[in-house]
């Protein structure tokens, strides 16, 4: 490493970053990893209300990758990640069927605590609000030698120097859509026999999930993804889109008793609308600049992991490379 340069600062602490940033750890690169939330986890995002944890984020994680199989392994083996079910059901315009379809893994403690535990030995600073990315590179001023960028695109456009032109490049091709989530807490489960539901053609649900089925303690609880086009109108004051999405819920599944709605949590940057970069699993560019996440992939928990994976590989191969 240079005498006057940081190692590698890597810019969010979501599962793309934390995998990153394991990997250079691993090789004995210096990190300085830095979140601007006041916790581990990104779109992975868990939230306690009265001391228990509610997933806000990811619905859960699938797993088709032997290396991010081995990883979920590891968290089972902790205690931190259970099979869930592989049959969701699926409402749409001709009525209620089953989905079947590949094993879906959930987290008793919520999927941010799978997030922490990969990235419990690693140096991750919260609350830390980076401002700029510069050529060099340098972060906040700060020089180094690489910077990587685990968010999305839109986030990381505002960062970057236009200098940084392949960088730049890279994140204003990506497309994400919003979403809101709302958490309803019910007085006793009344709906049907269902672990969580696709909601197709409407124009407001997208996803209800039974979060004490998902969490395994039973608890009156349901969480509602929106569709992007009835977020779109609702970012700026999310929380009085509330009652029409408790609403929603208790028409799709006939709920007769109101809920309480407990919170309503806005995703400016739910999910890529599409993957970007072709094959390419990251972004890594001659200026040091590197991108990582889901958008290089299908918008899933691997993905973003694997993105992460790869990106860090690459950066331990050329950094090493550079100081023979």
């Amino acid at each position: 490493m240079a005498a006057d340069r940081a190692g590698v600062v890597v810019v969010g602490a979501g599962i793309a970053g934390v995998a990153c940033a394991g990997e250079l750890v691993r090789a004995g690169i210096p990190v300085h990893l830095r979140e601007r939330a006041r916790v581990t986890g990104g779109r992975m995002a868990s939230k306690r209300f009265d001391g228990r944890p509610a997933d806000l984020g990811a619905a859960y994680l699938t797993v088709d990758d032997p290396d991010f199989a081995a990883v979920v392994e590891g968290w089972r083996a902790a205690g931190l990640a259970r099979e869930w079910t592989d049959t969701l059901i699926a409402y749409g315009p001709a009525g209620r069927r089953e989905a079947t379809g590949p094993m879906r893994w959930a987290a008793p403690r919520g999927l941010r605590s799978l997030v922490e535990h990969l990235a419990r030995d690693l140096p991750v600073t919260h609350d830390r609000l980076v401002m700029t990315v510069a050529p060099g590179p340098r972060v906040d001023g700060l020089a180094c030698e690489a910077a990587v960028l685990a968010m999305p695109g839109p986030q990381a456009a505002l960062l970057l120097d236009p200098a940084l032109i392949a960088a730049t490049a890279a994140v204003e091709g990506q497309r994400w859509s919003s979403a809101l989530t709302g958490l309803l807490r019910f007085p006793t489960r009344r709906w049907p026999d269902f672990r969580g539901a696709f909601v197709n053609a409407h124009p407001l649900l997208s996803l209800v999930c039974d979060d004490g089925d998902r969490r395994g303690d039973g608890a009156p609880v349901l969480v509602a993804h929106t569709t992007p086009e009835f977020a779109a109108g609702h970012l700026l004051q999310p929380t009085a889109a509330g009652p029409a999405i408790e609403q929603a819920v208790r028409d799709l599944l006939g709920l007769p008793e109101p809920a309480e709605l407990v919170h309503v949590h806005r995703w400016t940057y739910a999910k890529p609308a599409a993957a970007s970069g072709g094959d390419a699993t990251y972004h890594l560019d001659d200026d040091g600049i590197g991108i990582a996440g889901d958008a290089f992939g299908r918008p899933r928990v691997q993905s973003a992991w694997r993105s992460g994976r790869d990106l860090g590989r690459a950066l331990v191969a050329r950094l090493l490379a550079g100081r023979r």
